[in-house]
């Protein structure tokens, strides 16, 4: 077999009696034409007017599209054209129009990253800002749940607020898109970490979507800044685009979500004694933070006491200071566990979801890491997936059972 490892494969053997299934998300066709699909949606919109129609009701000055920052890959190649003309057409002057890059707690990008993501046109004809969850915050009040909702001014100031993204599996939230464009993404920092701070609930319980209370909040925030439009799309593991939703902020993303459960909730009549797993090759494997979201999927698949082999190259090593910083001081993982729930911090919920599986489960990590490194994450070092194993043969015998995840970050084991 062969699993992504950076931008390479990795190749190793095992009995195929040993394998109960190689858990692949149901793959759907992208679209032949995902641009007409884009105006399409515009124009048949979900539970609301037809998005020129709702730019024609209203006296429009300062209008706000938020978009995706570079860790979520998001076709704007196919969808912002389309809705650029439609606003371009409602008269609508382009120095009315900015873009808010929803980055949440992190980094602004560099200018060349925005021309590749946005394209060098749209890039150099249109005012993009960053959000910085530090400054330029409007106070909207406090949501049900006691959270005070600090969000971007600029997007609070707006006369009509368009969110764009992608809807995936989420091990948080349940799935991106749709909400999530406001809390996290351009949200104040400590409302981002007090909303997240629930992951500690939903990591234990693991709620149904509707019960979710981070996800919850999120809709409330939305509610209470006021979307007036959404254009959400769902992608295949290639990146294309399999479908498109647009309008109503609620009731859009919902259409969305059956697609996106479909092609990566995964049902599972039994848990195994181990599972291989990769994060998914480059960029999903950059850096332990954004590779953890594998071993969570991976984590649902496997009994207590079980083993978890984890590939992911990590060239850029631990990914996040905080989150670092919290392995470093913690000696055993239940200390993670035990400092979350004291205060939760953005990075330490990484150092969290991680410690929490290495409480209950072995990990051994494939990766670039030194073994010291990776022993500090409360995981073992080997060189190979076909060490690894072999290794399992060792610690179980000849009776095991393990499920193989080429697609770790995308698909999700649902145990029923």
């Amino acid at each position: 077999m062969k699993l992504k490892y950076g931008r390479k494969n990795l190749e190793f053997e095992i009995e195929s009696s040993r394998v109960l299934d190689i858990l692949k998300a149901n793959e759907k066709e992208g679209l032949a034409d995902p641009m007409s699909a884009v105006e399409d949606s515009l124009k048949d919109s979900i539970g609301s007017a037809p998005l020129a129609e709702l730019l024609q009701l209203r006296e429009i000055n300062k209008l706000v599209i938020i978009v995706n920052d570079v860790t979520r890959f998001t076709p704007y190649n196919y969808m912002l054209p389309p809705l650029l003309k439609i606003i371009a057409e409602a008269g609508i002057k382009k120095e009315q129009v900015t873009f808010v890059i929803a980055t949440g707690v992190h980094s602004a990008h560099s200018a060349e990253q925005n021309r590749e993501i946005f394209g060098r046109e749209i890039d150099s004809s249109y005012n993009f800002i960053h959000h910085n969850c530090d400054q330029n915050l409007a106070d909207l009040g406090k949501l049900s749940t006691g959270n005070q909702l600090k969000i971007n001014k600029k997007v609070a100031e707006a006369d009509f607020v368009i969110t764009t993204g992608v809807i995936l599996p989420h091990y948080m939230a349940g799935f991106s898109g749709g909400r999530k464009s406001i809390l996290p993404g351009v949200a104040g920092r400590d409302s981002i970490e007090n909303n997240h701070a629930m992951m500690v609930e939903v990591i234990e319980e693991q709620p149904a979507l509707e019960n979710n209370p981070i996800s919850r909040e999120m809709f409330e925030a939305a509610e209470m800044l006021g979307v007036d439009y959404i254009l959400n799309v769902v992608t295949n593991s290639e990146r294309e685009i399999v479908k498109v939703v647009a309008g109503d902020y609620r009731q859009a993303w919902e259409a969305g979500i059956d697609i996106s459960a479909e092609m990566y909730h995964l049902n599972l009549a039994e848990k195994a004694d181990a599972a291989v797993v990769s994060s998914g090759g480059f960029p999903r494997d950059i850096n332990i933070y954004q590779s953890q979201k594998a071993l969570d999927h991976a984590d649902h698949a496997v009994k207590k006491g079980g083993t978890i082999i984890w590939v992911a190259e990590c060239s850029e090593g631990y990914g996040e200071e905080r989150f670092e910083k919290w392995m470093n001081e913690a000696q055993k993982p239940e200390d993670n566990v035990k400092r979350i729930k004291e205060k939760f911090l953005i990075g330490g919920h990484k150092a969290f979801a991680i410690s929490k599986v290495a409480a209950e489960k072995e990990i051994i990590l494939i990766s670039s890491l030194t073994k010291e490194r990776t022993e500090n994450i409360f995981a073992s070092k080997m060189e190979n997936i076909q060490e690894a194993v072999d290794f399992l043969k060792e610690k179980n015998g000849a009776d095991y059972s393990v499920y193989i995840m080429p697609q770790g970050s995308l698909t999700v084991p649902v145990v029923k």
